[in-house]
């Protein structure tokens, strides 16, 4: 029986991975004509310093232990620090990792961890340059025409998911918020007075209204994010933002943080000339469906939540749990999904009301000290 898993993102690789690992065959449909792809950065679950993570059951025992072990070497420990400022500059919590500190929190690169899959992975797993339109009768139409026989039909592919719309009608909404993402190149090289300003993981300047977030890569890139709250979903077109001209938008968004310290914009003039809106949209906290024997979803095609640091973590556990029960029911699929359906929809709707907390705590007045007290409760 053939699995079709439509998306080569984190899930839809963890998931092959586990059935590859249990003998059992996947062919993986993408969109992208190769493996290279843009880099992101899997963000820590730093709501876990309230709750820390049980060892207790199968799920935690795959992230903790399973987790830890295979991502070691792509694993980066300087991405547990983290900074947190408010806009006059007042620092709110500084956290440095020592060296010898063990890997509770440490980030890792998407395209490292894409690559560390892809790599896993028969040659022949990944179907590149296939497009996913539709599917109907057990078959699989792709946008240049051609198409393939499924038994079951995987959607791992994303917030935009095609294959979500073969049983439910649920499009992702505005949440109110709309980020701008710049990069600065070789931070430590380029501008070493503002490389030991970031520090070496997570720096957060939290305002009223609006938020500065810069986020070290691997490759010695720094991501900055910028935040803009409560604006409506066409925000970027009337923003007066010139994204067509770099240094132009540079200029409008150091004057839309008019009033913050000078070290802040200085981050954003020292920007390279990628700017790319980014309107941020979830999907309803607790949306299930009827279960479908030959048709189901993982990560953001089946939960999108709010970027604050659990969505690809849901992916990847996703993905493995629906491996671990088709090897568990390798000639019934129905029992299979039904199985990792009810467990999914238990897990994330619990991780999603926690990401929606965390997203309001966020986008409210005095979200700074909000957040301290989040990460240091009593």
């Amino acid at each position: 029986m053939t699995i079709a898993i439509v998306g080569a993102g984190l899930g839809g690789l963890a998931l092959a991975r586990v059935l590859h690992v249990n003998g059992i065959d996947a062919v993986v449909y993408e969109r992208e004509s190769s493996r290279g792809a843009l880099r992101f950065t899997v963000l820590p679950a730093r709501g876990r310093r309230r709750r820390p993570a049980r060892a207790g059951n199968r799920a935690d025992r795959l992230r903790q232990d399973a987790g830890r072990a295979s991502l070691g070497p792509i694993a980066r420990r300087e991405g547990q620090d983290l900074r947190l400022l408010e806009p006059d500059s007042t620092l709110l919590l500084q956290e440095d990792t020592p060296d010898d500190a063990p890997l509770e929190r440490p980030e890792v690169d998407r395209a490292d961890l894409r690559n560390l899959l892809l790599d896993s992975l028969p040659e022949h797993t990944v179907r590149w340059g296939h497009a996913f339109e539709s599917a109907d009768n057990g078959l699989l139409h792709f946008a240049d025409g051609s198409s393939a026989t499924y038994d079951l039909l995987v959607g791992a592919d994303g917030a935009d998911s095609r294959v979500r719309a073969l049983f439910t009608d649920a499009r992702p909404a505005h949440t109110g918020q709309n980020v701008v993402e710049l990069g600065i190149p070789d931070l430590d090289r380029t501008h070493p007075d503002l490389a030991t300003m970031v520090g070496r993981g997570n720096y957060w300047v939290l305002g009223n209204g609006q938020s500065l977030a810069a986020q070290r890569n691997g490759d010695g890139r720094v991501r900055i994010y910028l935040s803009f709250n409560n604006t409506a979903q066409d925000w970027f077109a009337t923003s007066g933002i010139p994204f067509g001209d770099p240094a132009a938008a540079r200029v409008r968004l150091i004057d839309l943080f008019t009033g913050w310290h000078s070290r802040f914009t200085a981050l954003i003039a020292a920007c390279d000339d990628t700017v790319l809106p980014r309107s941020i949209t979830t999907l309803p906290v607790g949306l299930t469906w009827p279960s479908t024997p030959d048709v189901t979803l993982i990560g953001d095609a089946a939960h999108l939540m709010p970027p604050v640091g659990q969505g690809a973590n849901m992916a990847l556990l996703d993905g493995a749990l629906l491996g671990l029960a088709l090897a568990a029911h390798p000639y019934n699929f129905p029992a299979a999904v039904n199985e990792y359906e009810r467990e999914m929809f238990e897990r994330t709707s619990a991780v999603g009301r926690q990401s929606a907390h965390v997203q309001e705590i966020l986008m409210s007045p005095d979200a700074g000290r909000k957040i301290l007290a989040f990460f240091q409760p009593g």
